[in-house]
Formats: structure tokens, C-alpha cells, sequence
């Protein structure tokens, strides 16, 4: 039997159990409320929201206006909280609007932050971090099983494991996916390798070498074919990377950043220190001066 969608099939396929006469009845359709009514949602999955994204989503409400309703619920004395549509909202204020347009829906607290993760999925510039980290929540904090979620979201089971299996990797990996350094392909490929070392070493080959997805399996599947056949060299290298590491614990103190060696067999490598900002910048450049002074 084909797996139906649940991200088209409305708010009653997000809910199990949910029955279409249930939800006409805790759902009112198009009704306006006044902006300033709503509150935020506390269980908003979504922390950040580009600044010019939302200022073309203002001047298409401003001339079309706001073609899907929000999901609010009403929390008392004339107010409502919203339960999803957080954009939405958002650009509607800059569009200078007073109501919107929202469904009224009864909701407890943990079908709120269902509501408000699975909405987030569908969020066509999610990063797949922010993909995975919904479904964490969602089998967290909801208790939903993977089979669960599969039906919730609309994905094959297959594919919510293996986005669960990315926050797994190491948080520099992580944050390589969330900044578009790799794509997915990339990371499910680096999952496979069980040593984190190793799944550093094979990303900063990817993207100091610009490889594409299949030239990682084609690396990640040699480097796991690999036999030492040096047993002293293998042990020379070890001691390398030992040396390094306790080198790279001391600069870290230093400069207060995440300093990472990136080394070849021969001994030849880099240095990286990563600075998140022009001040950050400046602050590790100080840092040399005094040193040099």
C-alpha cells in the first residue's frame, strides 16, 4: 500500500486519533484576530528567520494578503497562542497588518509542540540539522515512536533513521551541514565511519578537496578496505596524533576557540583557528600581538 502523505491531509493527520468530525468541531475556519492578541508560541522550534525572506513574504501579504490561515488556540481573557505560523505572523506586522486570518484549535501543550516541529519540517529551507533535530524532539518529547513519526511527517522510516543518525556525528560536522560546507549525501556517507577522528579527517578532505558525494563513499569506502600493513608506521602515528591532541587541548586555552590540526601521514598539515565574526577576529589577532610582544 502506497505511504500517504500526511503533510497534505490538514491538522487532523498531524494528531493521531483525530477523526474529521473532531476536528470541525475544535477548529473554527478564517476567523480574524487582532495581532497584537496572539503570543508567541513557547514551543517554537524555529529560532532564527532571515531578515529578507521575511521582508518578501511582507509585500506579498501587502498585495495578495494571507492566503493560509495561522493555528492559533485561545489561552484566555481575549487572547490566543499561536500555534503555528510564526512567519507568517512575523511578516504580517511588517506588512503593517492588524488581524489575520487563523484556525481556533483546542490543543494541549505536547499537541502544540507537535503541531508547531511537524510544521517546521515542512519548511522547504530547512538544513537537515533542523530536520533532524525535529524529529528528535518529536520522539522525545512527544514519545512518538520512529514508525510513529514516519507516519506523521509523510517519510519512509528509512529516511527519518538516517536523519536521526546525523546528530550522531560531531558538532563541527553538524554545523558544516547546517553552513552548506556538505550536503546530506555527504554526511550520511561520514555517519558510516564509527571513529569520530577518522569522520573528521574524511571532512576536511571533502571540503578542502571539494570532493562530491560519490568521491567521499569512494574514500570513506577505502579507508574502511584499509589494512595496516606497517605496524610501526601505524604506531608513529598514533603517537602523532597523540602529541597533537594535547597540543590542540593547549591552544584551545590560549585562544578560547576550537583550534583543529589537520596532518597527513607525512607529518605535513595546517593549522586552523575559526573566528565566528570581525571581532572574534580581532580578538585572536590581539592574542598573537601579545605574544609576539
Amino acid at each position: 500500500m502506497t505511504k500517504k502523505n500526511a503533510l497534505g491531509r490538514g491538522l487532523g493527520a498531524l494528531i493521531e486519533g483525530v477523526e474529521k468530525e473532531t476536528l470541525e468541531k475544535k477548529v473554527e475556519a478564517n476567523k480574524d484576530i487582532a495581532i497584537e492578541a496572539i503570543d508567541q508560541n513557547p514551543f517554537q522550534p524555529r529560532t532564527s528567520f532571515d531578515g529578507q525572506s521575511l521582508d518578501e513574504l511582507a509585500a506579498s501579504i501587502k498585495k495578495l494578503g494571507i492566503v493560509q490561515p495561522l493555528t492559533v488556540r485561545e489561552s484566555g481573557d481575549g487572547r490566543y497562542q499561536l500555534i503555528a505560523g510564526e512567519r507568517r505572523l512575523r511578516a504580517a506586522r511588517i506588512a503593517g497588518l492588524t488581524h489575520v486570518p487563523a484556525y481556533v484549535r483546542t490543543a494541549d501543550d505536547q499537541a502544540m509542540l507537535e503541531l508547531a516541529l511537524v510544521e517546521n519540517i515542512q519548511r522547504e529551507d530547512l538544513d537537515a540539522i533542523e530536520v533532524a533535530i525535529s524529529f528528535h524532539r518529536l520522539t522525545e518529547e512527544c514519545r512518538l515512536t520512529q514508525e510513529q513519526l514516519s507516519e506523521r511527517v509523510g517519510k519512509q522510516r528509512s529516511t527519518v533513521a538516517n536523519y536521526l543518525r546525523l546528530l550522531k556525528l560531531p558538532a563541527e560536522i553538524q554545523l558544516g551541514i547546517r553552513n552548506k560546507q556538505i550536503t546530506m549525501g555527504h554526511a550520511r556517507t561520514l555517519v558510516n565511519i564509527e571513529d569520530p577522528g577518522r569522520q573528521m579527517g574524511v571532512y576536511y578532505k571533502v571540503i578542502d578537496g571539494e570532493l562530491s558525494v560519490r568521491q567521499t563513499e569512494d574514500l570513506v569506502r577505502h579507508l574502511q578496505t584499509e589494512k595496516v600493513r606497517d605496524p610501526e608506521k601505524q604506531e608513529r602515528k598514533n603517537k602523532l596524533n597523540s602529541d597533537f591532541e594535547q597540543l590542540t587541548e593547549h591552544l584551545n586555552r590560549i585562544f578560547s576557540a576550537k583550534v583543529n590540526f589537520r596532518i597527513n601521514d607525512q607529518g605535513k598539515g595546517k593549522i586552523v583557528i575559526p573566528f565566528d565574526n570581525p571581532g572574534e577576529m580581532e580578538r585572536i589577532l590581539g592574542i598573537f600581538d601579545r605574544l609576539n610582544s
